[in-house]
């Protein structure tokens, strides 16, 4: 059965706020209800002032009132946007934690107690399958989870995932879609790879090179609109075709790579962080050491969907149409 009323969460973010959009410009659906506890930008909100569809609700996910609010509106599709994996500028890791695992177990627990919800889309991240020296050429969907850190954006996305198999269990009548995105970018995009690569000297380790692939926001957005609208149970990697390695995207970038032993790199992210200019993480440290690469082939065969941009033109789309990846630091 289609769906006739979605709920989106993390609509204060970029890619939930574009998503609400998007969604209420579809004529198949009767009503799309945002929840965050931030509202969307300004520019988002003066769209849905046009799509009488749409509406938006202050709420905390993590707060008992989101069940009431899917219970009264007799939502039939949650969509959940709201998870972060590296993000952009400084935040206390135990919010970020707290927003993200403990969010999700909420969500899903007024989704299994909802007599009305029948499909859940969950915007999860390739950093499930780590970074490290013993990490898989390509991962496909079927590799195991083990986040290369015991702590981080990585292991929050695999402990969040390891909740929604649990409710697609316990509740096997609810179609359950999970899409893991590679690092997301657009010209438009405050992102930590955005961030990254706008600094004037952008420091990488010392003897490493790692292959990375990006994804074109329009891709991810599609993605998520088909898999809205769609029945299109299952977990899929999302990323743009082929990969651009770490001195690669730095020159496509404009920059110049600033190589440093790998213990330098703490303490400049330190300072990156202290500054507020971006969150070089230990997750976002790892990858740059070794990298990740993901197979696609689940999303083009059983999906039915193929990235318009490959990860070279997501990454060249984005600098070339971007003021803010130059002299964000100036600003």
């Amino acid at each position: 059965m289609p769906s006739n009323i979605v709920l989106v969460t993390g609509v204060s973010g970029e890619l939930g706020g574009r998503l609400l959009s998007r969604l209420g410009a579809c004529p198949g659906l009767d009503r799309i209800v945002g929840v965050d506890i931030s509202p969307p930008s300004r520019g988002v909100l003066r769209q849905l002032g046009r799509l009488s569809r749409v509406e938006f609700v202050r709420a905390d996910i993590r707060n008992p009132l989101l069940a009431k609010i899917m219970t009264s509106a007799k939502v039939d599709t949650v969509v959940h946007v709201g998870p972060l994996c590296h993000p952009a500028g400084y935040g206390e890791r135990a919010d970020v934690k707290e927003a993200n695992v403990i969010g999700t177990m909420r969500l899903l627990a007024a989704c299994q107690n909802s007599p009305y919800v029948r499909k859940l889309v969950v915007a999860s991240t390739t950093a499930v399958y780590g970074a490290s020296s013993r990490s898989q050429a390509v991962f496909t969907e079927d590799a195991e989870l083990i986040p290369a850190v015991a702590s981080g954006y990585s292991k929050d996305a695999v402990e969040l995932e390891g909740y929604v198999r649990g409710f697609a269990r316990r509740r096997p009548d609810v179609g359950v879609t999970t899409l893991r995105f590679a690092d997301i970018v657009a010209g438009d995009l405050d992102t930590v790879f955005s961030r990254y690569f706008s600094l004037p000297l952008v420091p990488t380790v010392l003897g490493f090179d790692a292959r990375l692939q990006f994804l074109h926001a329009e891709d991810a957005l599609t993605v998520l609109e088909q898999a809205t609208t769609e029945e299109k149970p299952g977990v899929f990697n999302v990323a743009g075709d082929g990969v651009l390695t770490l001195s690669q995207a730095i020159r496509r970038a404009g920059r110049i790579a600033l190589p440093v032993p790998r213990p330098v790199m703490t303490p400049v992210g330190k300072v990156l962080r202290g500054a507020h200019a971006v969150n070089v993480s230990a997750d976002l440290v790892r990858l740059l050491n070794f990298g990740r690469v993901v197979d696609t082939t689940r999303l083009v065969r059983e999906f039915g969907y193929s990235p318009r941009w490959t990860t070279r033109q997501a990454f060249d789309e984005a600098v070339r149409t971007a003021t803010s990846w130059r002299g964000r630091l100036r600003r």
